[in-house]
């Protein structure tokens, strides 16, 4: 049996990285300006009743580096309909987003092979720390002012598809 004494200095180390967890998630970050980010067209094509076609178009801004994807559409306090943010991902992996510092909510559409629509979640509740997960591999996702993916009746299986912008 160890002795009494060996049992704090045993957690020590686990203590020590728990608490530069929480002072790395809780130090404060200078934003990006979204104006530096690349911008581009979206298009999400929706198959509805009876074969129709519908296409919407979006404006969105690109994450396309590590601290662009970092930030996201946070510190965003208000979110034009037809606008949003799409994460280009360089290989298909398994993808969590959180709403940490996102003060308005935002309807996630994670984006598999060919663009297909693998799984959506509507209103993610704005600074909540909760990882969100696709599930299964993604190429991508695109985060929507909250509600429009009700509002345009959009369904895993649809398709998205964006032009790379020109730097």
């Amino acid at each position: 049996m160890p002795a009494p004494r060996a049992i704090p200095f045993a957690v020590l180390p686990a203590l020590a990285q728990l608490t530069s967890a929480l002072a790395l998630a809780q130090t404060p970050v200078a934003p990006l300006d979204l104006a530096t980010f690349p911008r581009t067209s979206l298009e999400i094509t929706h198959r509805g009743a009876h074969r129709a076609v519908r296409k919407f178009p979006f404006d969105v801004w690109v994450a396309d580096t590590p601290e662009r994807a970092q930030q996201g559409l946070m510190f965003v306090s208000d979110l034009p309909e037809g606008r949003g943010m799409v994460f280009p991902l360089e290989s298909p992996r398994v993808e969590t987003m959180w709403m940490k510092n996102t003060y308005i909510e935002l309807d996630m559409l994670f984006i598999g092979a060919q663009g297909r629509v693998t799984k959506i979640i509507e209103r993610a509740q704005p600074m909540s720390m909760t990882m969100l997960s696709s599930d299964t591999p993604v190429s991508g996702v695109l985060e929507l002012k909250g509600g429009e993916v009700a509002k345009l009746g959009l369904k895993v299986g649809d398709t998205v598809a964006w032009k790379k912008p020109v730097s």
